[in-house]
Formats: C-alpha cells, structure tokens, sequence
C-alpha cells in the first residue's frame, strides 16, 4: 500500500486532501526494525513522529535498577514521539519492536508546518494525548490499589480484546503476539517470578495455556471476574 493511500486510513491524517496527503507522504521515511531492535531510548533528542505501517511498538519507561514499566502497545495506524516534538524535551520513553515492524518516519519540521495547517489534527493530537493519560493513570491505579492477580488478569483480557482471535465460535482466544515473561512483566509493573507464579495459577485453574511465548485465554469469563470486570 502507497503511504499517501496508507495515511488515509490513520485517524491523525482523515482530514487530509488528496494533494495534502500525497505531499506529506513525500515528506516520510520508512523505517524497518527487527524484533527487539530499540528505536530510541529515553533521554535521546526528539527529531521525528513515527507512525506503524505494521507491527508492535512497545513503549518503556526504564528504571536505573533495570526493571521497566510497559505503559502501551502501538499497532498498524498509531503513532507515537509527538511529545518530544511538541515540547523541544528529550524522549520521555523507550520504543522497542515486539516483533518485525515497518514504520513511517515524520520530521519535526514537516509535522509542525502540518499542524499548523490543520485543525483537525490538532485536536487529535490531544485526543491521542488525553487517551494515553488516562491509560496511564488507570496503570497507576492498579500498580497502587490491585493486587498481581487482579493486574495480570486486566492485562490479559485487554490483549485478548486488542490481539485476539478464535478458530472457532465458543473456541479459546489466541493472543496474536509473542509475548515473553519479561514483556509481561514490564506490562503489569511487576518482576518476571511474580509472572511465572500467576500463569503457573492461571494454568491449573484452566483459564490459559501456554505454548512457548503464545498465550490462549481458555476462559475469558472466569478472567473477567478475576480480573473485577
């Protein structure tokens, strides 16, 4: 798919004229990333907004003991870095591939003049930042008020709602992501044994298996109430 066609489809760009649209796709670079490739680190200068052409961005908030914090993934049509544009302010996260990803690069010159040009974009620009906000308190408040079981259960029916499919009509919902203990981890805001212990429970009372780093969500009712859904 073009990028002028692909553009179209990402809610940030709706409003863009078919000239508009083709001019800034002009503008944008591709950019691949293997799994695990890092994009930028925290602290590293903002220069571009970056949208995903396809694939998994994981963004992570590191500590200085080495343990992370994974407040979202990004898929196909979500974009992500406009804060370090926005401000002038060095990256606030980390931006790593989860699997094979192929980006959209867009230079703060070209973004800018962008906005500047356009209403709508603007207002959803604070959509976007006002839906990440709250993401991110609703993870402070289950790090602050829930307790692991509870946390890791929310997570897993999000990605069963986000990354989910099933074969058949009443069949187990497999979780299109490979998703290691420590990803999890980073996810729920806790150390990778507390992870290993809770699927460890999660298996023996048949609510998931696991097979390798794929997860399947045998009973997304029982997961619900576990998780106070």
């Amino acid at each position: 798919m073009k990028a002028e066609k692909f553009l179209k489809g990402v809610p940030l760009f709706h409003s863009l004229s078919a000239d508009d649209s083709e001019q800034l796709a002009a503008s944008m670079r591709h950019r691949s990333l293997k799994k695990g490739e890092v994009l930028f680190r925290k602290g590293d200068e903002g220069s571009s907004l970056y949208i995903v052409r396809s694939g998994i961005i994981k963004i992570v908030l590191p500590s200085k003991t080495g343990d992370e914090v994974s407040p979202a993934l990004l898929a196909e049509g979500d974009f992500f870095g406009e804060m370090a544009l926005l401000d002038g302010m060095p990256r606030s996260a980390d931006a790593v591939a989860l699997e094979p990803t192929e980006l959209y690069a867009l230079k703060r010159n070209d973004f800018l003049s962008f906005l500047t040009n356009n209403e709508q974009a603007i207002r959803a620009i604070f959509s976007f930042l006002s839906m990440r906000l709250r993401k991110t308190d609703d993870l402070l408040e289950d790090v602050c008020f829930l307790n692991i079981s509870t946390r890791l259960a929310r997570r897993l029916v999000e990605l069963a709602n986000d990354y989910g499919h099933r074969e058949e009509e009443d069949g187990p919902i497999q979780i299109d992501l490979r998703l290691t203990q420590s990803d999890l981890a980073s996810m729920v805001g806790v150390t990778r044994e507390s992870i290993n212990k809770e699927l460890r429970v999660l298996r023996e009372k048949s609510m998931v298996s696991t097979t390798g780093n794929m997860i399947q969500i045998l009973d997304v009712e029982r997961l619900k109430r576990r998780a106070h859904l």
